[in-house]
């Protein structure tokens, strides 16, 4: 039996190295931040995702996961680490090259070494290239692959687990050991490919919806412009047999869709207007929500001689999730505070506390805001109804009808 070393332990770490415990590996879980390490050792998590605590505990009590701040010897090592974009949106893989150089020494013939965090294409080959220029012995006797997730937050576990696979190895031999050791815990299809094409396939999947969001937010201003209630005409124009058009929100946020785009603008800066545009339009969505939320901040003033209180509906990037990351309704919140003279409060029903906000409930919302700014369509706020007279702002389609 394989023991696994599970290089991170985040939104996609974690999940992954429960569902690998969970099917009798050894696996040890590595983390940079002690306090996650203790916190899952306690056999609990850091952050919401649905089923995952009780795993977790199981796995723990077991014996059958771990967590550390540093790795040990294993056979399998899968890296899950964070690869942002720098301020110039150039892709930043420092996080994927300090976990390769932290399970270097440890690397011995026969292991197998998966990727699994989004890169930029050739990134595989340039770790690979790291390992065997410092570890030249292990060219040709260590397996290599890259294997991008398709989780969607929220439901990560099931799509761990039923979800298709792209699989690309550094070479056939490496494809076919990565693919065998997934075969052992994803019932979904495994695809065989080579690194680039897995690497591709991840951004490229990521880059389509975000084109597809930037319509349907595009759309969104252009009907509020011409007095059009957005989510009736979807709604319509989705009654056709060969159209499907997503719905609108604040704009793009999460470690994915707002992030993976960048990585093929980056080394095609040439060729991606499409890509580069629907970027752009889905970043302006955010500045034309805080738009609308000054001009009803002003007319407030303007109208009752007294500066609003405001109540900002939800800062995670999606709905029925604690995440923040890159979370449009997180930056229109913050801009909203720094712009306005408001008592402004937040309205997050997977956060209790906040360093940066205050968090108050659905109820005190009610009893205080003047204007009430619908950013996430949380499941608590949906069928909600709050008392007349207040100024309501819908950017996520809480108030379709």
């Amino acid at each position: 039996m394989y023991k696994i070393i599970c290089m991170g332990l985040g939104y996609i770490g974690l999940p992954t190295a429960t569902l690998i415990a969970g099917r009798g590996f050894d696996v040890l879980g590595v983390d940079i931040n002690e306090k996650v390490v203790e916190v899952i050792n306690r056999g609990e998590i850091h952050f919401i995702e649905p089923g995952l605590k009780e795993l977790v505990q199981q796995s723990v009590v077991k014996g059958n996961l771990r967590a550390s701040t540093k790795p040990e010897a294993g056979d399998v090592y899968l890296i899950v680490v964070p690869t942002p974009f720098k301020e110039n949106h150039e892709p930043d893989i420092s996080y994927v090259e300090n976990a390769t150089r932290t399970v270097l020494p440890l690397l011995k013939k026969g292991d197998l070494f998966i990727i699994e965090s989004t890169s930029p294409v050739m990134t595989t080959e340039k770790m690979s290239d790291i390992i065997f220029s410092e570890r030249p012995e292990l060219k040709g006797n260590i397996f290599v692959a890259y294997c991008p997730e398709r989780v969607l937050p929220g439901n990560a576990l099931y799509e761990l687990e039923y979800n298709d696979r792209v699989i690309g190895g550094i070479d056939e031999n490496s494809t076919s050991k990565a693919c065998s050791f997934y075969s052992q815990f994803v019932k979904g299809t495994l695809h065989r490919t080579n690194a680039r094409t897995a690497e591709m396939c991840k951004l490229v999947e990521n880059s389509s919806r975000d084109v597809q969001i930037a319509f349907a937010n595009e759309l969104s201003i252009i009907c509020a412009q011409n007095g059009i209630n957005v989510w009736e005409l979807i709604e319509l124009a989705n009654r056709h047999p060969r159209v499907h058009i997503l719905q609108p929100g604040c704009g793009v946020g999460g470690h994915c869709i707002a992030v993976d785009p960048w990585f093929i603008i980056a080394q095609n800066p040439q060729q991606t207007h499409l890509i580069k545009q629907a970027r752009d339009v889905n970043d302006n969505k955010a500045e034309w929500c805080i738009n609308q939320i000054m001009e009803s901040y002003n007319k407030f003033i303007a109208d009752h001689n007294r500066v609003p209180t405001i109540a900002c509906m939800g800062i995670a990037f999606k709905p029925d999730i604690d995440d923040l990351r890159e979370s449009p309704a997180k930056y229109i919140a913050s801009e909203v505070i720094a712009r306005t003279k408001a008592k402004v409060f937040i309205v997050e029903p997977n956060i209790k506390e906040h360093n940066n906000f205050p968090i108050i409930s659905l109820k005190q919302a009610d009893e205080q805001a003047d204007i009430v700014v619908w950013l996430v369509r949380h499941k608590e706020f949906l069928n909600k109804r709050l008392t007349s007279g207040k100024i309501e702002l819908d950017f996520c389609g809480i108030l379709k009808k």
